[in-house]
């Protein structure tokens, strides 16, 4: 039976033999690949699904081959290993913390929770080193790692623990009603001394803290338009649909988990310690 090397070897020949057709040949290839890759992908979903109803352990055995998971992956159907997927979270932040002389690595990891990263270079020493942890290595973990709650940065002598709010650590408090979130327009409200904004673009709803990351001015008289809003103060720029600073790589607005039951929205908040 072939392994996984000789497999992709012989996909990667074939793939460099196409390359080299006119675009008209290339395209009638690609679309049947895609075609095949959907049936393929539809098929595997629905086999996990039958698996995962009536024999759990007989999936777990079977993605421990090393080519079923390599087609389940590329399909999208499980995720790439933990220590694989934190690198990848590391490798989008290195560049902000190099432009600043500076560089983070991973040190270990704690299961089932915990990572352990180095701040190195200048961001060893900085003053902001917590606010750099914060809004940009720990954030860069926990969206490709949701499983992660515990962020430890680890320098010489000294360690700050980022921790993440588990099942017992919050609550769900209603901010407001779906009539009340116009399309495309920010509504602020206070919620248990939490004042946030909440942004609604189709069925999808936002929440942020009312607070810019440049200097903590309110967002919410900003201008808003094709779904980036305008802090008015320095004009900082913001992706209402992420938080993701456009000004400023590397930074975020302060987002809330939303959930939506019965038309009203609710929003996750941290209990106070």
């Amino acid at each position: 039976m072939n392994n996984l090397e000789e497999l992709i070897t012989d996909i990667n020949r074939f793939e460099a033999i196409i390359a080299n057709w006119d675009e008209s040949q290339r395209c009638v290839a690609v679309g049947l690949q895609r075609s095949i890759e959907s049936l393929h992908k539809a098929a595997l979903t629905n086999l996990i699904k039958s698996l995962k109803q009536e024999n759990i352990s007989a999936l777990r055995h079977a993605v421990d081959d090393e080519i079923v998971y390599a087609v389940l992956l590329y399909h999208d159907l499980v995720k790439p290993p933990l220590s694989q997927r934190i690198q990848t979270a590391l490798a989008e932040i290195r560049p902000s913390l190099q432009s600043h002389q500076g560089d983070v690595e991973l040190v270990a990891i704690k299961l089932p929770d915990t990572v352990q990263v180095k701040l190195i270079g200048s961001c060893s020493n900085c003053a902001t080193s917590t606010l750099t942890l914060t809004q940009g290595v720990e954030q860069a973990i926990k969206k490709h790692c949701p499983e992660i709650t515990k962020v430890v940065a680890v320098n010489n002598n000294s360690t700050t623990t980022i921790t993440t709010a588990n099942s017992q650590d919050f609550h769900w408090i209603k901010a407001a009603t779906l009539d009340q979130i116009i399309e495309n327009r920010i509504l602020a409200v206070r919620v248990n001394n939490h004042d946030v904004i909440l942004y609604k673009q189709g069925v999808h709803i936002t929440c942020y803290q009312n607070s810019c990351s440049h200097l903590g001015f309110p967002l919410d008289k900003g201008k808003v338009e094709k779904g980036i809003i305008t802090c008015l103060a320095h004009e900082f720029q913001y992706d209402l649909k992420t938080g993701n600073c456009l000004t400023v790589p590397d930074i975020s607005l302060q987002s809330y988990e939303v959930k939506v039951k019965h038309d009203n929205v609710y929003i996750k908040v941290i209990n106070s310690r």
